[in-house]
């Protein structure tokens, strides 16, 4: 299983998501989540390959790459949310 976290930290939400991102690293191993901004090379492929338009987007996705749940935008999920897709 995959986490991904796309967002830009220069706004208004980069220092919530952060701190969201920490605290879910805490949980499940920093290593386990992949942080993309999505105006580099990578995230931009990223954000086109899974039709995300709206930041922050949390995208957990399967070994093969499908989506099994994604959130986008503001309020951020609950950890134990995400936490549970990484543990799958």
């Amino acid at each position: 299983m995959g986490i991904t976290a796309v967002y830009k930290r220069e706004t208004d939400y980069g220092a919530e998501t952060e701190s969201f991102l920490r605290d879910l690293g805490r949980k499940i191993g920093e290593t386990e989540i992949r942080v993309l901004d999505p105006e580099t090379i990578d995230g931009e492929i990223f954000t086109r390959a899974y039709d995300i338009t709206n930041y922050p987007a949390i995208v957990a996705t399967n070994h093969d790459g499908k989506v099994l749940q994604s959130w986008t935008g503001l309020p951020l999920p609950r950890i134990d949310d995400v936490s549970y897709y990484a543990n799958a």
